[in-house]
């Protein structure tokens, strides 16, 4: 979508979380608690403020402003007065309106009080504009004018976040913050999304949401969604992706699907569940296999059903086809057929819909081997959406030419969870924002905007990285390495307030930066050498102590709140560091042939399993008075296998007696120098900028170049684009030069992912690290979260030497660089 100056006149001053009753009050249509001239009273006036919306609007924003009529009374303690006509008399009011729904709206802008220059015909825009006399009667209002019922939406839920109620106020029990008053100052803003479909998919929801769904409201029914509708809503999103798992939103509940209509989320279905059915729906009504070489009849009929129970409600149909259950198609499937798959399927649409099937929105996920059909050039008509998607560990597989552009767009599909190879990982938030940042906006680079949908598990305790990712979605352009940075302060003050942001959101960010460095699931005692161990749990207990200690500063009704955004996935990971801290000591004990060190080794990691259990325990019962039953039931310790064990398993603990003992503890080569790429000199040019992503792993911050959508430099050296560094050798003879980069993939599809090495001025060594790229080499590089390259070269003489990193394709993030011996 194009964007002008009078567009988004203050969209870099929003940075895209609403400001939290702002202390400054130098910025548009924000909340304050001291009077300005022309600021309009929203709370703490001589009479409570009115807000009116026309009784004929659409639903889903009747919902949103009765949202925020309570949010006003929860802040303030005076309930507004309701209108749905301009009333006689108000000091102050909120007028809400759509435009070509609302005459009032329309007159206003004849009037040239309003401004609505820009509006008219935007996907999800809205103005929010404080206005003086806006009717007789009515001496200054607040007018909130939407382009479309969601933009409309968005302006109402916008102004309940500048207040301060936090769109996790039910979902995280954060609690609005009272005001005696408040004002919003005058001026106008006006805003609209860049990606126009931004959503969130519930998977893998069992044990936990499904424990908690059916404890809560007796499964996943209408009332649960009815929670769910305005989450996504107030977070700016717009679709869903609904839980799967043996459930279908469709026919689980009839209610469910047209309550999503009504208010205003978009429904689609995952990525293997075409033309509106669910995967358990086969199983239900289906009749055959799930094979279109045998059984086209009975699909086509039962796809048919699925487009006719729309029945005029918004959706983004999901064509093509997987194997049952999520799984491959019969192997060697030609792309003809899927071809054929498609334009059947679009019959349908365009038999049930009546209307061209370009004309209801589509989308094929390229997900997994589907890609594979894309490559082997299996195309689809122009107006349906290409969604790419992530190797299901945060590392987007493919993206559009730069450039080329379609009717039906591109989008992405990406991974806050994920049930497979190598290892399920369920349990906890492990995403670090800039990791996200990075893949999505080298999505946005590439062209990728029609739909960015993320897989967010059970929704808990995810809060942090959805409202990442859909802040994100909203406008990428405004989401700067710097407004990424600042990011984690910005949200810590929406759920905390600003008085406590610096402080959460430094928490939140080394939560982040430390959690992603291995999932739980792929930890055990051998995972790092003793040392390394030390080094690790020290940081957590570090961690963990500086989040006790803000929690102390915090007030008592903000503390549930807190234990669920932000000190119980601190308090669990360090306990598990510390569990097989713990066992990795008693193991060196034993084969040490210390019996006393090793049962008190031992003792220490059963009372850190035992710890376990407590911290879930808080967490499920006695936060929120027990509101969260079950939500933390899903295992993470004991994995043999990629799958889930039944339950947590205390991990093997040895005695001196023990066989097991002989084994060997992990052993590593010298370190003759380390440094952070950001650290050393780097030269840009070529076309090519080097840019640092701060804060981007435990380490710090990494560097990667721009554009990301440049060609590669097929030649590196003299005076193309590297980062330099000194380090020096006591001895002559060989040396390693071992890279960790970010596990990223070639988004062209071309299976190159390289830089180059060189030292004190040879030619450079071209290093592909997709080289020889098979299974194994990929787990290794999801598991570690990083990839390592090593090259050799034999210095000649002791002393100081220069070594250099070329860039050659700029996709590579670079992490660190060390020399050894």
């Amino acid at each position: 979508m194009g964007r002008s100056w009078l567009w988004r006149p203050v969209a870099a001053a929003l940075l895209l979380l609403a400001p939290v009753v702002a202390r400054a009050c130098d910025t548009p249509v924000s909340a304050c608690e001291d009077e300005s001239t022309g600021a309009l009273q929203l709370v703490g006036g001589d009479a409570p403020v009115t807000v009116m919306v026309s009784a004929g609007e659409d639903r889903g924003v009747l919902h949103a402003v009765s949202d925020l009529r309570g949010d006003i009374a929860s802040v303030g303690g005076a309930q507004p007065v309701s209108a749905t006509y301009l009333p006689n008399k108000a000091a102050s009011a909120v007028m809400v309106g759509t435009i070509g729904r609302s005459a009032w709206l329309d007159r206003l802008a004849r009037s040239g009080k309003l401004d609505l220059s820009g509006l008219k015909g935007q996907w999800e825009g809205y103005v929010e504009q404080v206005v003086d006399s806006p009717a007789p009667g009515i001496d200054r209002a607040l007018v909130i004018a939407g382009s479309d019922r969601r933009g409309t939406i968005y302006g109402v839920y916008d102004i309940s976040a500048k207040i301060g109620v936090s769109p996790w106020n039910w979902w995280a029990d954060v609690p609005p913050r009272h005001h005696d008053a408040l004002w919003l100052t005058p001026g106008r803003v006006a805003d609209h999304p860049t990606v126009k479909y931004r959503g969130i998919f519930l998977n893998d929801e069992e044990p936990a949401l499904g424990t908690w769904v059916r404890s809560h409201f007796g499964g996943f029914n209408h009332k649960f969604y009815q929670k769910l509708y305005p989450l996504i809503l107030r977070l700016k999103g717009n679709f869903l992706w609904p839980a799967m798992w043996g459930k279908s939103l469709w026919d689980d509940d009839p209610l469910s699907a047209p309550l999503a209509n009504e208010y205003g989320v978009v429904l689609g279905t995952s990525h293997h569940e075409p033309m509106g059915r669910s995967q358990i729906e086969w199983a239900r009504y289906g009749s055959g296999p799930w094979d279109y070489t045998t059984n086209a009849r009975r699909l086509n009929e039962f796809w048919r059903k699925g487009m006719e129970r729309r029945d005029g409600n918004e959706t983004l149909v999901t064509v093509g086809m997987r194997g049952d259950g999520d799984k491959p198609m019969t192997q060697g499937t030609a792309t003809k057929l899927l071809e054929r798959i498609v334009g059947d399927q679009r019959a349908i649409i365009a038999d049930t819909t009546g209307k061209p099937a370009a004309d209801t929105p589509q989308v094929w996920a390229l997900y997994k081997e589907v890609q594979d059909y894309y490559d082997q050039g299996m195309r689809v008509p122009d107006d349906v959406t290409l969604l790419f998607s992530d190797d299901n560990w945060g590392n987007i597989r493919r993206l559009p030419e730069p450039g080329k552009t379609r009717p039906g767009g591109y989008g992405v599909y990406y991974h806050f969870d994920y049930v497979g190879g190598p290892r399920n990982y369920k349990w906890i938030d492990t995403n670090a924002i800039t990791r996200v940042w990075q893949q999505m906006e080298m999505a946005h680079a590439y062209g990728a905007d029609r739909l960015w949908i993320v897989n967010v598990g059970d929704l808990k305790p995810m809060e942090y990285p959805i409202s990442f990712f859909l802040d994100m979605a909203w406008n990428p352009d405004a989401m700067t390495p710097g407004a990424m940075e600042r990011y984690p302060d910005r949200w810590a003050a929406q759920q905390f307030g600003p008085d406590h942001a610096q402080q959460i959101g430094a928490l939140i960010a080394r939560y982040g930066a430390l959690a992603s460095r291995r999932k739980p699931e792929l930890i055990d005692a051998s995972t790092y050498g003793l040392s390394e161990w030390a080094s690790v749990v020290k940081d957590w207990n570090d961690l963990e102590a500086r989040a006790r200690k803000a929690e102390a500063a915090l007030p008592a009704d903000m503390h549930d709140a807190y234990y669920e955004l932000v000190l119980h996935r601190i308090a669990a990971m360090a306990n598990l560091h510390r569990l097989y801290y713990a066992v990795a000591r008693n193991h060196r004990a034993a084969r040490d042939g210390d019996a006393a060190a090793a049962k008190r080794y031992a003792e220490e990691a059963r009372k850190a399993f035992a710890e376990d259990k407590a911290i879930r325990h808080v967490y499920e019962d006695r936060i929120a008075d027990g509101k969260w039953t079950g939500m933390m039931a899903q295992t993470h310790i004991g994995y043999t296998s990629w799958n889930d064990p039944s339950q947590d398993i205390m991990p093997d603990l040895w005695t001196p007696e023990d066989s097991k003992a002989a084994a060997n503890p992990k052993s590593g080569s010298d370190v003759v120098a380390s440094f952070l790429p950001v650290s050393g000199d780097m030269r840009s040019g070529h076309g090519f900028t080097w840019r640092t992503i701060p804060k981007f792993d435990w380490e710090g911050a990494a560097v990667i170049a721009s554009p990301v959508t440049g060609n590669a430099i097929e030649h590196p050296g003299g005076d193309t684009p590297s980062i330099s560094h000194d380090f020096s050798v006591d001895s002559a003879g060989p040396v390693t030069v071992r890279v960790r980069t970010a596990p990223g993939l070639d988004v062209r599809g071309r299976g190159e992912h390289r830089y180059a090495v060189s030292i004190d001025g040879g030619a450079p060594r071209i290093v592909n690290l997709l080289d020889g790229e098979d299974e194994a080499s990929w787990g290794r590089a999801v598991a570690d979260n990083a990839r390592f390259a090593e090259t050799r070269f034999d210095l000649a003489r002791a002393g100081k030497h220069m070594v250099h990193i070329w860039l050659v394709d700029p996709q590579v993030v670079f992490e660190k660089v060390s020399i050894r011996r």
